[in-house]
């Protein structure tokens, strides 16, 4: 398993945190705070995407 580097929780109103994460081969995790261990991973640009468009408006039900 590769080294995930883990960014401080992001936590939206009520208990919507989550972290993101990137390993030595440039891939990127999302995962719930404190349940780090279940992930969801993609490439580092598949995240970068989704961000932008979650705070471009294009998908805000999301958080």
């Amino acid at each position: 398993m590769d080294h995930i580097t883990w960014e401080e929780p992001f936590c939206g109103e009520g208990n919507s945190c989550f972290r993101l994460g990137i390993d030595d081969q440039d891939n990127a995790y999302i995962a719930i705070a404190g349940a780090e261990d279940t992930y969801l991973t993609d490439t580092r640009e598949a995240l970068r995407t989704l961000i932008r468009d979650i705070k471009a408006g294009k998908a805000d039900h999301l958080l």
